[in-house]
């Protein structure tokens, strides 16, 4: 592969050996491997370094963007496919991504993420096809940093596929309450220090959540994955401050 087409694969992670060692099996062909470790305390960063030699450490800064931006910067190669440590790249998107970049019709390209929650594959309540902006150009993007749940920003076009990029972010409702204690306060701070006025603080508190429920579990169809919907829906409402998809 010439060097304009090479891929580096950029993950940030904190405490996800777990899954780790089966994520950086499934990049393993890359041409770079970027982990950032943000203070894990079980033993990710032994589990990293046996696939890659480009191993960071940095403080686990709530807004994760920060350490994502640090990854993207570690990458020496033209082309960024960013995973996190709880995905699995299936065999096919490898193969279509490397055939994809002898020729690339877009600087950056969607994947249909698959959700797997506690012991489900979720495909209702707007859970399937999670589309998710990962493999793009350095160039050509960045985040503004300025909040955990903000977008990624590409200039250049963006292409949608058909590809899968398989989740397990909850294996466990321990796992799901962490990781929501992790996020929300984050987001208290965040309100907080930009104290919004009492019509803003009411559309997050209230009107936002119920919206999202709403649509999510009743127009989306979020009851037929069960309860694993209903739990994936009533955090996602609860958890105010997520951009809606």
């Amino acid at each position: 592969m010439s060097n304009k087409n090479k891929i580096a694969v950029s993950i940030i992670g904190f405490n996800e050996a777990e899954y780790l060692k089966k994520c950086l099996e499934s990049v393993s062909w890359a041409d770079q491997i970027i982990y950032i470790d943000c203070e894990s305390n079980d033993n990710s960063i032994e589990v990293a370094k046996k696939y890659t030699d480009k191993v960071f450490c940095k403080p686990n800064n709530k807004n994760l963007n920060i350490n994502k931006s640090f990854g993207f910067a570690q990458c020496t190669v033209p082309w960024i496919l960013y995973l996190d440590p709880d995905e699995i790249l299936p065999e096919e998107t490898a193969v279509w991504i490397k055939k994809e970049l002898q020729d690339p019709k877009a600087e950056a390209y969607y994947f249909r993420r698959k959700n797997h929650y506690l012991g489900r594959w979720l495909k209702h309540g707007g859970q399937y096809p999670d589309l998710q902006l990962r493999l793009f150009k350095k160039e050509k993007a960045f985040f503004p940093c300025k909040h955990v749940h903000e977008k990624l920003i590409i200039a250049g076009r963006k292409k949608k596929t058909n590809l899968h990029i398989l989740h397990y972010p909850f294996s466990s409702i321990e796992v799901v309450l962490h990781k929501f204690d992790f996020y929300t306060s984050f987001e208290a701070e965040y309100l907080l220090e930009n104290q919004p006025k009492f019509p803003a603080a009411l559309m997050y508190i209230v009107i936002k959540p119920c919206k999202r429920f709403f649509i999510r579990y009743i127009l989306k169809a979020g009851f037929l994955d069960g309860y694993q919907g209903f739990i994936a829906i009533f955090f996602a409402m609860i958890n105010y401050l997520i951009v809606e998809k």
